[in-house]
């Protein structure tokens, strides 16, 4: 792995490809900062060293031009965050691209314009790739929350760059915490697994259960074993054609000595909203007109016990429906033991949009060892898959 420290980047134009991806309100200004402070590391670095960025990034899914994507909207709040004028190009490729890019000076920073304007960026298109790689000397991939993709700013632009490439700080972290779970974690090693559907979750399920000793199961895919073991799911969620699928995955994990967790109680609702009428259930005994929302107060206790006692534990997915703040009980049980854990020097990794959401929003984001940036590409190597944007770098 060619990190940072392996380039030399005086006098050099470093092509740097973030995710600043942010989310934007009505009024088109950031709500959430969180990936462009991850930037900021390698940004600093590299100019600290006397090389200049350019950086490229998308930002939504826009059809063509789009005045509402555009990042010259967001320019001044991602100088303050990185804490460098940022100079901005309203295109990435071509003449006035590579003359803006030229003229850079070192320590300066230039954002070219969202690259999904283009419709080659996402076709991974070879002559858009050697546009872009024209703007810089070097390439480094910071943008972790897009390694997943073939595109031409992850990873067809990379083969432009014999050695003169490598991993941002960012991406680096990402690579490392992972492997931290997945290969290198000191055990018992637990992962919990949340989210709506056991369909979702088949191969992040099947890759784990070579690599863990505790699995906890929670959320709405708890229903479908529930069905499986010929329990009474009322009307909570459930995916009946993947009960035999349940039942298979119960047998592997006897035969790999992982330890399946699953709640023994829930807290259901009459209707599924906030303010529903509430009532705790066995996991196997859900009525007719109740559905399950979270998990239940003997559950929180077994999952506790089971936490407090692992040494790397990676979170996926939250325990109930967190949105409604009385269904939230699970989740916040689970993240606060696992903060407890982390403090008495266990290694913790949250990843997965919903579960990273639930521990900001429950301001429990400093609490843990590492938190993901993305989503999609966390969930691929999870399934053990090598992600496009990784490989392009180690060729």
């Amino acid at each position: 792995m060619r990190t940072l420290k392996d380039i030399n980047f005086k006098n050099q134009r470093a092509i740097v490809r973030v995710d600043f991806n942010v989310p934007l309100n009505e009024d088109l200004q950031v709500t959430d900062t969180t990936r462009v402070k991850a930037a900021k590391p390698t940004i600093d670095y590299i100019l600290s060293k006397g090389g200049s960025c350019v950086l490229l990034s998308h930002l939504g899914r826009p059809n063509g031009f789009e005045q509402s994507l555009s990042f010259q909207n967001i320019i001044d709040k991602i100088s303050e965050i990185l804490e460098h004028k940022v100079l901005f190009c309203k295109t990435c490729i071509g003449p006035e691209a590579e003359s803006k890019a030229a003229s850079l000076l070192s320590g300066q920073v230039l954002l070219m314009e969202n690259l999904r304007f283009n419709q080659e960026e996402t076709k991974g298109d070879l002559l858009f790739s050697k546009g872009l790689s024209k703007l810089g000397t070097i390439f480094v991939n910071d943008a972790f929350g897009t390694a997943h993709r073939a595109h031409a700013s992850t990873t067809i632009i990379a083969n432009f760059f014999q050695n003169n490439k490598c991993f941002g700080s960012l991406l680096e972290k990402e690579v490392m915490a992972i492997e931290k779970v997945m290969n290198d974690g000191i055990s018992p090693i637990l992962a919990i697994l949340g989210g709506a559907k056991v369909s979702t979750k088949i191969t992040i399920i099947e890759s784990l259960i070579e690599k863990v000793n505790h699995l906890i199961i929670g959320g709405g895919m708890v229903y479908t074993f529930t069905k499986a073991l010929g329990g009474k799911v009322g009307n909570s969620i459930c995916e009946p054609d993947y009960c035999n699928y349940a039942l298979d995955l119960i047998d592997k994990a006897k035969k790999k000595n992982v330890s399946l967790h699953f709640p023994v109680d829930v807290v259901a609702g009459n209707t599924f909203s906030n303010n529903a009428k509430q009532k705790i259930f066995d996991v196997m005994e859900i009525e007719n007109g109740w559905e399950a929302m979270d998990a239940g107060p003997e559950s929180i206790k077994k999952f506790h016990e089971v936490i407090i006692k692992c040494k790397t534990i990676l979170w996926n997915g939250p325990l109930g429906v967190f949105e409604f703040p009385n269904f939230s009980a699970g989740t916040i049980a689970a993240g606060k033991s696992i903060a407890e854990a982390t403090i008495n020097g266990s290694f913790s990794l949250v990843g997965g949009g919903d579960s990273v959401a639930a521990v900001k929003k429950f301001k429990m984001d400093n609490d843990m060892s590492y938190i993901s940036t993305g989503g999609g590409a966390m969930l691929e190597s999870l399934e053990g898959k090598i992600l496009p944007g990784i490989a392009s770098l180690n060729k």
